[in-house]
């Protein structure tokens, strides 16, 4: 171990991440990051565990802003330097999006490459990303990402133009370069942008089919490995697949269930994360817009962390769903992985989340109570109605036995009397057949 300037332990370690034990890890990264406080750097750590990147050491300078030229101070840079070859790292990594005159800057007085929080993140994407939407929405956020960056990716060429005082004769082929990269660019990114709005298309297609059945819709959003795909294989009986890695769903799930005998509709999305960077929340706007539009979000937290770390995790989900245009949507808080609390935890999240609602996806417990409170949700917003519907009108009686589940008939001899209770929206398509206000 080593002491800093600033007081902060460094650590080094031969092994961790994705590295096997025993063997040297291909991709060694030693961890950097500018802070105002703390050291904590867990979260990078991770996203590098899911890449297959072994950590090997770690940097923190407590400093108010990165430095605008080179993220750390010149005085830093050095120590960094030195550790990570003792480290023998052969990436730094940094917990923040570099502008591309950092990222050089960074390059140039370490002399190992660098890798940012962003690419990193945009790497994880890439290799778990099945869907064709998927990939057109990951290709189209590393395009956005590069084009900043290609200046510094022909600098060396630049030196081959000419040269004036007043600027004149300046343009050598680097500078064509960069222009004919970023023509380039800019024609995939329209492409990917038509093809991800045909996308788009189709599914506004399949939600307006799900939308004339007007099932209640509940999007499942929340911090990523919160437990979201397990927490939808268990209210569901869906088979999703698990692992325990970040960001292991980027393509939406629907899945269908019967609460209280009426279907809903459950759908788990791409898991959120602090610093997410923003070119993804626009590349998968498509994804996300199932959480703008649902009914009711289930915000789902892993409870078994520290009250500290999960407010975090809170506050970065909630950002992001102001951000999608999904903040004003009643939401209901679930507090996932009591399987792994203490009772001393148990206690402290009734007290300071009265109205949340704890279960555990992997065991089951509080499931049963989590389908009663989305029940309840809905039933706020339904109105009983009483409709007789004659004889001929059997296709709609079946499909209010879909809408509504359980109803009760009575058959006369005008026709079949129901009683039901309905959504307001879907009340008003059979005003037709009402004999009697609403409740």
């Amino acid at each position: 171990m080593e002491r800093s300037r600033h007081g902060r332990t460094q650590q080094t370690q031969k092994a961790g991440g994705g590295a096997v034990a025993g063997q040297r890890a291909k991709q060694r990264a030693y961890c950097i990051a500018a802070l105002e406080s703390g050291d904590d750097l867990s979260e990078l750590r991770e996203l590098l565990r899911t890449a297959g990147v072994a950590v090997v050491g770690q940097t923190v300078q407590h400093r108010e802003a990165p430095h605008p030229n080179t993220y750390l101070g010149p005085g830093k840079l050095e120590e960094v330097k030195a550790l990570a070859k003792a480290a023998d790292a052969n990436v730094i990594v940094c917990d923040d999006e570099l502008t591309a005159r950092q990222e050089r800057n960074l390059e140039e007085a370490i002399g190992i490459p660098i890798v940012d929080r962003t690419a990193t993140i945009l790497d994880i994407f890439a290799s778990h990303a099945n869907s064709a939407e998927g990939k057109l929405q990951v290709e189209l956020a590393q395009l956005q990402y590069n084009m900043a960056r290609m200046r510094g990716l022909w600098t060396h060429l630049e030196r081959l133009g000419g040269v004036s005082s007043g600027g004149f004769a300046t343009r050598g082929p680097g500078e064509s370069q960069i222009e004919t990269d970023r023509r380039l660019a800019r024609t995939r990114m329209a492409a990917l942008k038509r093809r991800l709005e045909e996308v788009k298309g189709s599914r506004a297609t399949m939600r307006a089919e799900r939308d004339r059945a007007h099932l209640p819709q509940v999007a499942l959003a929340g911090y990523t490995n919160a437990g979201k795909s397990t927490l939808l294989n268990r209210l569901t009986g869906a088979e999703v697949g698990v692992r325990d890695r970040l960001f292991h769903t980027l393509d939406p799930t629907t899945r269908t269930t019967k609460l209280g005998g009426r279907p809903y509709l459950f759908t788990d999305t791409v898991g959120f994360i602090r610093k997410l960077p923003h070119q993804l929340v626009q590349a998968f706007g498509a994804t996300l817009e199932e959480t703008v539009l649902a009914d009711l979000i289930l915000h789902v937290v892993d409870g078994s962390v520290e009250e500290e770390e999960m407010l975090v995790m809170l506050g970065a989900v909630e950002d992001v769903l102001e951000e999608i245009g999904a903040g004003e949507r009643p939401r209901l808080l679930v507090l996932n992985k009591a399987d792994a609390m203490s009772p001393e935890r148990r206690t402290e999240l009734a007290h300071t989340h009265p109205d949340a609602v704890l279960v555990s996806a992997r065991t089951g417990e509080g499931i049963e109570a989590l389908t009663e409170r989305v029940a309840e949700e809905f039933e706020r917003r339904l109105r009983d109605v009483e409709l007789l519907l004659p004889y001929s009108e059997g296709a709609r009686l079946a499909e209010l036995h879909e809408i509504a589940g359980d109803l009760e008939r009575e058959d006369t001899a005008e026709g079949v009397r129901v009683h039901v209770r309905l959504p307001v929206t879907v009340a008003e398509r059979y005003g037709r057949w009402a004999v009697a206000p609403s409740a």
